[in-house]
């Protein structure tokens, strides 16, 4: 297929790109845009430096590859150099959406079903709405000089409403949404969109700020995942540890870094915005367990991580697009549920804060979660919503502190937006969990 020159390693990834949006502001159409784009991503190294090119002229890849090798310096011992050797080979075609293929559905039936949606949204309280549907499916091709060759497709869609709300001189904005893989996902939810849009409302309504304090938290799934992703997910990318042995010291694996029963995964299998069997290097998905029964057993690597700190490889090397270099990033990260009902847990509460939908969250050592939706608990029962600004707290301290984990578990996709690092943003993640309850945490 492609003369890969000799004494250099080359791998080459080729990408078909396809995705709609569609955006209503209250019920005016603004937006529908179909775009479908192709391109390939070209590596060469020669045991000393890296060479890269981007490029969307698909019929001219040999000549790319030539003009970089013509750039490198032939190395007869390169498949005896460490990374080289680190790279796994893979031979698959695992193409799991051409059946209910996203970009087979015409727009105007993907237009059709926001608009009948819309609705939902023709409210007193709710002043402005702006409404979107959106998709994405992206089919891969990676190809090496040392024989791997993989093909598979990835797919996702879904639905976001977004309101302005007004009660008296009380004012709020939220959102309701859902994900899917299929077109067929997002028939069926008018339910859920409603429960969203009548929550929203009785929060506006209803809601009053929160005395600050520590208190006793319990997560939401959604909150869980955040909280995961944002305060651990980005500190088990193994990048930040090269050139800095105290901190491959601070991490050693088998440290404990959260509480007994505490166990973090990331898993590319999973069906989702996350789902990435191969990684933009050729290599194997694995279910990789980051911490488990709060000892750290694992964190996440390319080629290039994995060789130098002599860690076996997880595959998380994955790239925006074509356009970039694939650099350690997330697939789908959630903390693995427990085995106590939902309904003891909060039983157990005297005085603590539900929060069940967020605004935003971030963090390294230290963590913030923005509660869009936040509720007491009092006397084991959850009672009045409130408005909190901030929740903060200590990672390691936060995850040394979580008492109970519920049997309950779902595992999500965003709508729109995605995860950021670097200039690469944004890039596609699944998270997720069960309830989480947190025995202590600052609420402002």
């Amino acid at each position: 297929m492609y003369h890969f020159p000799e004494g250099l390693y080359t791998d080459l990834r080729i990408e078909t790109l396809f995705d709609t949006k569609i955006t209503f502001k209250k019920e005016k159409l603004q937006e529908q845009k179909v775009r479908t784009n192709k391109g390939a991503f070209i590596r060469v190294f020669d045991g000393n430096r890296w060479y890269y090119s981007a490029t969307t002229e698909l019929e001219a890849l040999q000549e790319k590859i030539d003009e970089l090798a013509s750039l490198a310096t032939p190395n007869a011992s390169i498949l005896e150099h460490p990374i080289v050797k680190k790279f796994e080979v893979n031979v698959d075609t695992c193409l799991k959406f051409e059946e209910g293929d996203l970009s087979k559905i015409d727009v105007m039936a993907k237009q059709e079903l926001l608009r009948g949606y819309l609705d939902l949204l023709e409210r007193e309280e709710i002043v402005h709405h702006s409404s979107f549907y959106v998709d994405n499916r992206i089919t891969k091709e990676i190809i090496s000089s040392k024989g791997t060759h993989v093909i598979y497709d990835r797919q996702t869609c879904g639905i976001r409403l977004n309101m302005e709300l007004v009660s008296g001189d009380k004012k709020d904005s939220s959102r309701a949404s859902k994900a899917g893989i299929y077109f067929e996902d997002l028939k069926a939810i008018r339910s859920e969109l409603q429960d969203e849009v009548d929550k929203s409302i009785a929060f506006v309504k209803e809601a009053v700020p929160v005395v600050p304090g520590d208190y006793v938290v319990l997560m939401s799934p959604l909150t869980t995942g955040v909280f995961t992703h944002e305060s651990f997910g980005h500190k088990s990318e193994s990048d930040f540890m090269l050139g800095d042995p105290n901190m491959k010291k601070e991490w050693a694996i088998g440290k404990q870094v959260g509480s007994p029963g505490l166990t973090i995964i990331d898993d590319g299998h999973v069906l989702g915005n996350g789902y990435t069997p191969y990684d933009d290097e050729g290599n194997k998905a694995e279910k990789t367990y980051i911490v488990t029964d709060g000892k750290l057993t694992g964190r996440l690597q390319s080629t290039v991580t994995g060789t130098h700190l002599e860690e076996g490889l997880t595959g998380n090397a994955r790239a925006m697009n074509f356009e970039f270099e694939p650099i350690v990033r997330m697939t789908t990260t959630y903390i693995e549920k427990g085995n106590r009902p939902l309904k003891e847990i909060v039983a157990e509460i005297e005085k603590g804060i539900y929060i069940e939908d967020i605004k935003h969250g971030s963090g390294m050592s230290t963590f913030t979660i923005a509660p869009s939706r936040a509720y007491m608990i009092e006397n084991g029962k959850i009672t009045t919503p409130v408005k909190i600004s901030v929740v903060t707290g200590n990672v390691f301290e936060t995850l040394g502190e979580v008492d109970a984990l519920s049997e309950e578990f779902e595992l999500l996709s965003f709508v729109g937006g995605g995860c950021g690092k670097m200039e690469q943003w944004p890039l596609p993640v699944g998270f997720g969990g069960p309830y989480t309850r947190v025995k202590k945490l600052t609420v402002q």
